[in-house]
């Protein structure tokens, strides 16, 4: 490693299957913190060593759920990337997070145009890229009698494996083809002539040993570790033999991963040893679990989703079999839905087409989930950063210190605050964080980042939006869009929670149900339409059509007429310009809709 190489280099290495899960989020983000916190650098590596699962889709994906969460790698793929407001207003401070920037600006104003780079040529970072590489580091170890070719066939180990379990004994492959050809130069050879065949290690009968750097000692005894393959019959590397070419290449420091991988460490350490590499430090986090104790997982879709299918069955005559009209309805293939019915299949599609036929939420598993439910990425840091890490520190009432900024994050982090017990993803809770994000906003600064996730996540909305603009003007700083910002606001935990509330906006026409008709427009020998045609009148002629003289002609109607508050007018001309007695305050309301669409559904109700 050269002398100018960081004191700490951490590594994320995602494999581009699908899109990013908040558990690699959080390793990502924890790793990202350690190597900030000691004045290192950050690294990421896509390891898409599996040909038929890997896309270069979800590598883009991941990079840029990644950089929109504000995880930005010094070392890695090249991303262009600039966020959709970064030349938007800077973000007040909340009076209850720490940190020494913005809570807003981290994670969503950076204004670099590219993430990545490879400054100290150790690249490329796609392992699919580096099977050179691979294959020299394999014939070493083969040259030096560390590793060796493994010539049997699928049939052949099948069998062995069957024979094993019917012996009730875990099976453990038998140097077979170890033994056979014993002689270095004839196994290079037989190699070279491109006879089929995998690469296995010869693992040495010793004991492994390492100081984990969450979990303490960890020691495996001498045999646990078997002749396991490091490349396979279509020389693509394995798993733990390309991480640990790659980890020394690079100089990683500290692998810091979940639980889940500590059994690959032994092996790892031992390929290490054989190669005469320093490994790096291992720390290994707690899980992130659902609040019922199982794994939080992409699964979890499925589970749900086929929840909704089995009620919707039950309900039916019989509440058995599989009806084809409902797979037909789904829009999916009624052998595959009968599948993912009996859990043979957990097709995210299905699941996906599911949700979309029974209007049901999936839950948020991946990056992409929460920023498509209108989560900031913001909150969604700070939340994550508590799943298995605290701060230790006190607030002056005394209670733990939990709302803190990417800064913070920074400059406190350390792997000796990482707890060893399992964490639990407490969804009411990140909804609370996501809700005081959005409070410590301003309105303008509201209106911006709304407006930047409907342009991609509530496309109508933002598409409404441009329809108020002049030539030139910028959507989201129209009155009519600020009005309806400001509206929506104080009850938005989500962004998606404004457009919510904003139904009213995009329709073509009022549809009034009689029920609702009849309680708040004809009740009384028609009170409400009376006052909404007295209160249609006094709006109709106003000099200004916006928020706050229509609310002062309702306040001075309800007065007029003796009443206590103007909830019965307000609720008459809800119905009136939305079918439904809730929207936002009837000032805003109106004067989003415009002194023309108001009137025109005004008339239409009366």
């Amino acid at each position: 490693m050269a002398s100018t190489n960081p004191p700490v280099i951490t590594r994320f290495a995602p494999s581009p299957t699908g899109h990013l899960h908040v558990g690699g989020a959080r390793t990502a983000l924890f790793c990202w913190a350690f190597a900030k916190r000691y004045g290192g650098h950050f690294l990421l590596r896509i390891e898409d060593t599996d040909a038929a699962r890997s896309s270069d889709e979800s590598a883009r994906g991941i990079m840029e759920d990644l950089a929109w969460l504000g995880i930005h790698w010094d070392e890695g793929p090249e991303l262009s990337w600039v966020p959709r407001h970064s030349a938007r207003g800077k973000p007040e401070q909340s009076s209850n997070t720490v940190g020494s920037s913005p809570l807003a600006e981290r994670g969503s104003t950076h204004t670099d145009a590219t993430i990545g780079g490879d400054p100290r040529g150790v690249g490329p970072f796609f392992q699919a890229r580096r099977i050179a590489i691979y294959n020299e580091h394999i014939m070493r170890l083969v040259e030096q009698g560390k590793a060796y070719p493994a010539f049997e066939s699928e049939e052949t180990l099948s069998a062995e494996k069957k024979l094993a379990e019917q012996a009730k004994r875990n099976y453990r492959y038998n140097r077979a083809s170890y033994d056979n050809v014993a002689d270095i130069k004839d196994r290079v050879r037989m190699i070279e002539r491109g006879e089929p065949h995998v690469i296995r290690f010869f693992a040495p009968h010793q004991e492994i040993a390492f100081t984990d750097q969450v979990l303490g000692d960890v020691k495996i005894a001498p045999g646990e570790v078997d002749d396991f393959i490091i490349r396979r019959k279509d020389g693509f590397p394995m798993y733990n033999f390309a991480v640990v070419v790659d980890d020394h290449a690079m100089g990683i420091t500290h692998v810091l991963r979940a639980q889940e991988h500590l059994s690959n460490t032994p092996r790892q350490i031992a390929l290490y040893r054989a190669f005469g590499f320093a490994p790096p430090l291992f720390g290994h986090m707690p899980l992130i679990m659902n609040m019922d104790n199982t794994k939080m997982s992409k699964r979890d879709k499925a589970k749900a989703a086929r929840k909704a299918l089995k009620d919707a069955l039950a309900k039916q005559a019989g509440g058995a079999g599989q009806p084809p009209e409902l797979a037909s309805a789904i829009g999916v293939d009624a052998n595959q839905l009968t599948d993912f019915l009996s859990a043979e299949n957990d097709s995210q599609l299905i699941a996906e087409a599911i949700a979309r036929h029974f209007k049901i939420t999936l839950p948020e598993i991946e990056v992409a989930d929460f920023r498509d439910a209108g989560y900031t990425p913001e909150a969604i840091n700070n939340f994550l950063a508590l799943l298995g890490w605290n701060p230790g520190m006190k607030l002056p009432d005394g209670k733990d210190l939990e709302k803190f900024d990417m800064d913070f994050l920074a400059q406190h982090f350390a792997i000796d605050r990482i707890g060893k017990t399992n964490s639990k993803f407490d969804r009411a809770k990140l909804l609370s964080f996501n809700a005081d994000s959005i409070g410590a906003m301003t309105d303008e600064q509201f209106s911006q980042r709304w407006f930047d996730w409907c342009e991609e996540h509530a496309k109508p909305l933002a598409a409404k939006a441009s329809e108020w603009t002049a030539t030139g003007e910028d959507a989201c700083a129209t009155p009519r869009w600020l009005w309806l910002s400001k509206a929506v606001k104080p009850r938005a935990k989500t962004f998606r929670d404004g457009v919510k509330s904003c139904g009213f906006v995009m329709l073509d026409s009022v549809t009034i149900d009689p029920a609702v008709a009849a309680k708040h427009l004809d009740a009384n020998n028609g009170e409400g339409r009376a006052l909404l045609r007295e209160y249609r009148s006094r709006i109709a002629s106003l000099p200004a059509f916006e928020p706050t003289p229509i609310h002062d002609v309702i306040e001075q109607l309800a007065k007029e007429k003796g009443y206590p508050h103007p909830g019965t007018i307000a609720q008459a001309v809800r119905v009136a310009i939305a079918g439904v007695p809730v929207t936002p305050g009837i000032g805003e309301t109106l004067a989003v809709l415009g002194r023309e669409e108001t009137l025109k559904r005004m008339d239409a109700a009366c």
